[in-house]
């Protein structure tokens, strides 16, 4: 099993021994495949295993009583996606697959035991939580304050940001397998107003566009555009590092 994306991200805050990293290998379950806009759980569901997402995009989102969906987070290879329900009994929203992704399982009880008797993946694991929460804060602000061009430049920020964390990409790209549509349930527009949202970043020079590449042509640019500031993220180092370099 590919734990690296993991690995990294929690390294970004606790440092973890061989033998941390073996534990969570052990109390690892199965792999599980999932096609895209499949479901893998629901609101009010109540799971035995949380989530590690290996291979893809998902999403955490509710449905509203008129059937519109709002998205609440995008999740990419290293995330945890429900590491609550080790706590939390139901689950209040829904997570799904946005592309087809591979699921690693962790018995709920098996993580919750690893994490009561080893307080460096406890920590690591707690951290990872809270960047989630500090995560959707920003995403509050985004929507609430934002004008929509510049809420599209800054999730693009967002994402190279996490993207590059987790070794997931070498450069300023990266594959975004969101349709238009989606992108709009997240920032609250309309599928024309996000359409013309790209065409102004691109129009800016701040972005290219290859099919679902995204290619950030001026970082530092497109971040003074989109007010972003990475500090949210609590990350060790900036996008052009490797997390581990600062252990050298």
């Amino acid at each position: 099993m590919n734990l690296v994306p993991l690995i990294l991200k929690l390294e970004q805050f606790q440092e973890l021994s061989a033998e941390d990293k073996h534990a969570l290998e052990a109390a690892a379950g199965e792999t599980v495949t999932y096609g895209p806009k499949q479901d893998v759980i629901h609101q009010g569901d109540r799971p035995d295993h949380v989530h590690l997402l290996l291979e893809g995009w998902a999403c955490r989102y509710k449905i509203m009583r008129n059937g519109d969906r709002q998205i609440m987070a995008y999740l990419i290879p290293g995330d945890l996606c429900d590491v609550h329900v080790t706590l939390l009994d139901r689950m209040d929203h829904s997570f799904g697959a946005l592309s087809a992704c591979r699921i690693l399982t962790f018995p709920r009880q098996s993580l919750a035991d690893l994490m009561q008797v080893n307080g460096r993946l406890l920590r690591a694991l707690w951290w990872s939580t809270l960047v989630d929460e500090a995560i959707l804060r920003e995403w509050l602000v985004n929507v609430a304050s934002r004008p929509s061009e510049k809420r599209l430049g800054h999730l693009i920020c967002e994402m190279i940001h996490r993207a590059k964390a987790v070794g997931l990409t070498d450069d300023h790209s990266f594959e975004l397998p969101v349709t238009q549509e989606e992108l709009a349930d997240t920032m609250g527009m309309t599928p024309v107003h996000m359409n013309r949202c790209f065409q102004t970043l691109r129009g800016q020079g701040l972005i290219t566009t290859d099919g679902r590449r995204i290619i950030i042509d001026d970082l530092e640019r497109l971040m003074a555009f989109s007010e972003f500031d990475p500090m949210y993220l609590h990350q060790i180092k900036g996008v052009g590092q490797h997390p581990v370099d600062a252990k050298q």
